[in-house]
Order: structure tokens, then sequence, then C-alpha cells
């Protein structure tokens, strides 16, 4: 997902000037807050000095965005830094880097985020909402006809040809992804590599996540690195744990309620997205497959692999699954409806986490108690996303117990040896180059 892509019509960057994109987007991750906050805030400048361009710009410029913009968060966010910041001076430096010190403090997909409060700066409530369907809506759009192709034709011998060669490409995908995750949030420090691997051994031993080990996590490393005897002033609080407070109020809901069941477990999974879409999967599987029961270990890999193939987040495949869910009980017209409460259940904490949190983070971003909350948070998400490769590993490559499908761990190797010997080849060119191996070679 941290591949480099190439300039499109719309600017997005040049293999040559990505690293300049992912050095700003590094530098706004270790700026410290306070420096990022010092001074007048943009979003209180925004309402003494007039805009250079027209809200209906940058929703159509988001909206191209949303429909040809592959590579992962990074280039999606560096697409941003290039044409917001740099080409266009629609955004200036400081709401940039204070847009994405926001996105990577809260739970939510970090591009989705960093466009909505982008759509926020200047335009407020309005901009933000429209800004933030725009981005979202072509690749909705898209996984919707895929659901739909897929419960049409799903059982044709050409399909489930395509997903055997896509489920283990996909399984190396996500093991590269896991392991960058992990160098990049984990560093040296003995606590986050506690949590990591103690959240990826509860995944692997319950083939589920816990809500609660995600907050502990946060709360112990909040304890250890900055204690909560030190003087913290509410409005930090408020900041931190109101928005969190939505996923553990207890739901009473009808286990008969298809619908209400969507709503709230994409509410909460929705809510616990740090950085990458990927740390949805691990949530995903449990719910989706332990849980409730709704996808089998193949078509759940197959979800999976459509967000892969398809431009925007990865976290759309929430809408791919809405629709299998729903559709099957009531074709299209309910699994429309499914995919679509789905994808509003997930992105809506997203949303909320961005317009709400903003004036706490911008007086009291800054507090160590914060930063160290959400440090064990994401240990935690990462730890459970290679805790999940095991688990979706295993289900894939070795079929009928132990025995291994040697023909999926082929791909699976090839995949992984030529993500880390091309360091630019986009995954959906891997995605579908395995899905006409598959058609080739499956059994």
């Amino acid at each position: 997902m941290y591949q480099r892509v190439v300039r499109s019509p719309i600017g997005l960057p040049c293999d040559s000037d990505q690293d300049r994109y992912v050095e700003a987007c590094e530098t706004a991750a270790t700026t410290p807050i306070a420096t990022v906050m010092r001074g007048s805030s943009p979003l209180e400048s925004r309402r003494t000095s007039c805009p250079g361009y027209r809200l209906g710009q940058l929703v159509r410029y988001v909206l191209q965005l949303g429909t040809l913009g592959f590579g992962g968060p990074v280039a999606l966010v560096g697409s941003m830094y290039r044409d917001l910041v740099e080409r266009r001076k629609w955004i200036s430096e400081a709401e940039y880097k204070e847009g994405l010190t926001l996105a990577q403090l809260m739970p939510g997909p970090l591009a989705a985020q960093l466009a909505i409060y982008l759509g926020y700066v200047h335009y407020g409530v309005t901009g933000a909402t429209l800004v933030g369907v725009a981005f979202v809506l072509p690749s909705f759009l898209m996984v919707l006809a895929l659901g739909w192709a897929y419960l049409e034709y799903g059982g044709l011998g050409w399909m489930q040809a395509v997903f055997y060669g896509v489920g283990a490409s996909v399984i190396g995908i996500i093991t590269m992804s896991a392991y960058k995750l992990t160098r990049k949030t984990i560093g040296s420090d003995w606590l986050l590599w506690t949590i990591y691997l103690v959240s990826a051994a509860a995944t692997v031993i319950t083939e589920d996540e816990n809500v609660w080990l995600f907050l502990g996590a946060g709360l112990l490393t909040w304890m250890v690195k900055s204690p909560p005897w030190r003087r913290i002033s509410s409005p930090v609080l408020a900041a931190v744990f109101l928005p969190l407070a939505e996923v553990t109020v207890p739901a009473k809901l009808s286990i008969h309620d298809l619908f209400l069941q969507i709503a709230w477990f994409f509410t909460k999974a929705g809510a616990f997205v740090f950085g990458s879409g990927l740390a949805i999967v691990p949530f995903l599987y449990g719910g989706v497959v332990k849980e409730y029961g709704w996808l089998n270990d193949h078509e759940f890999l197959d979800a999976v692999a459509v967000a892969m193939i398809t431009p925007g987040p990865v976290i759309i495949t929430v809408g791919f699954i809405g629709y299998l869910v729903t559709g099957r009980e009531g074709g299209p017209w309910l699994g429309f409806g499914g995919a679509s409460l789905a994808a509003l259940a997930t992105f809506l904490p997203c949303y909320v986490f961005t317009i709400l949190p903003a004036p706490y983070f911008k007086k009291h971003g800054k507090r160590p108690g914060i930063v160290a909350l959400v440090e064990g948070v994401t240990a935690a998400a990462v730890g459970a996303i290679a805790g999940a490769c095991m688990v979706l590993g295993r289900r894939t490559i070795l079929d009928g117990g132990w025995a291994p499908d040697w023909t999926k761990v082929v791909l699976l190797l090839v995949t992984m040896g030529l993500l880390l010997q091309f360091k630019k080849l986009p995954e959906p060119v891997v995605v579908l180059g395995a899905a006409l191996a598959g058609l080739v070679i499956h059994p």
C-alpha cells in the first residue's frame, strides 16, 4: 500500500517527487503537536480570509482523486499535498500539517480523514461533508458493481479460478503491509513491542479481536508514559474518550434484525482504524466470519481482494461485504441498502472524529497522554493485523487441515518477492496478475 504512483492528469505525484511527499507526511507525524498548533489556528484564520477557490472546485478534485487514486494512504496523502498545497495553493502548509496531525492521532482511515479536514478548513461542515462523500463515492460504486457481479456469477468456474489466485496473493500483500506497519509504528519501544506481541498472539489463539484489548493497550501506554495523576484538563479527556465512548456503549439490538446488526458492527469497526485501512481487516474477520458467520474464509478474502483492485481507501471493502450479506437475502435492491448502510456506518466515525475533536486538539494536542494512548492502540491494531495474517494464511494456504496447497504457497511467495524487489510495483497490478494466474492454473 505504500508504493509510489505515476502522475496522472489530475496531478498525482511522479516517482521522482513521491519521496518528497512521504517526507512531508513523516515530518508532520514526528513534529511535536505543540509546534504545529503554535500561533493562530488555520481553522480560526479561515473565518477572516477568503479562500482562493470554490467549494465545487475542491469537490471535483477529490472526486477525481477517489476515482483514479491508487497506491494506498501514503500515495493519496502525497497527492493532496502536491496538488492542493504546492500546485494550486488552496491549502496552506500549516493547514495541511494540522489536518495530517489530527488524522494520524484519531481513529479513522488516514487519507479519508485528511480529505474531510481539508474540506472543513475553509467551508466548514458543508465542505467536510461534500468532500468526504466525493472521496468515497467512486470506489463505493465500483465495489457495488463488483458485489452484484460476484453474487450473479460467483458460481461460474472462471470466477472461482480468478479468486483462487487472488486469495493467496492478498495474503502476501497483507503480510507485507503488516511488516511495513510494524517497522514504522513499533520501532524499538519495548512497551509497544509487548503490546504488539500480546495482540498478535491473542488474535492467533482466539481468531478474533477484542475491543477491550485495544482500549486496554491505550490506557496502559498512557499510564506508563504519561501517568494519569499528572494534571490533565477535562477537555483533553473529552477529546480522547468522548469519541471512544461511542464504541463502549452497550447495544440493545435484536439478533434477528440484520440491518441493525450491520449498522452496529460496522460502526464499531470504523471507530478502530488507525492510519492504515488494513487495520480494519482483523476486526472484519472476527465479526463477519467468526461472530456472525455472514461470509466464509474464502469469501472474506475475495472481499479484501476487491478493495485491493479498486481505487480509493481499502476500507471500502465494507460496501462489498454489506452487499453480499444482504443481497443474498433479498436481491440487488436489498444488497444496495446493506452496502450503503455498511459504508455509512464505517465512515461516520471517521467523519465525526475529524469534525468534533478539532477544537480540543488545537488547544490540548500537545498533551503527552493523548499521544501515548494513541501509540498503545496503534500497536495493538498492528499486532492484530499480524495475527490476522497468520489466521487467514493458514485457512487459505492449508486445505483440509494442515496439508498445504503448494500452488497457493508459490503464489504467496511470488507476491511477497515481487513487493520486496520492486518497491514501485502497484498492488492492483499484483492482484490482477494473480487473477490471470488463477485462470491458468486453477485445478
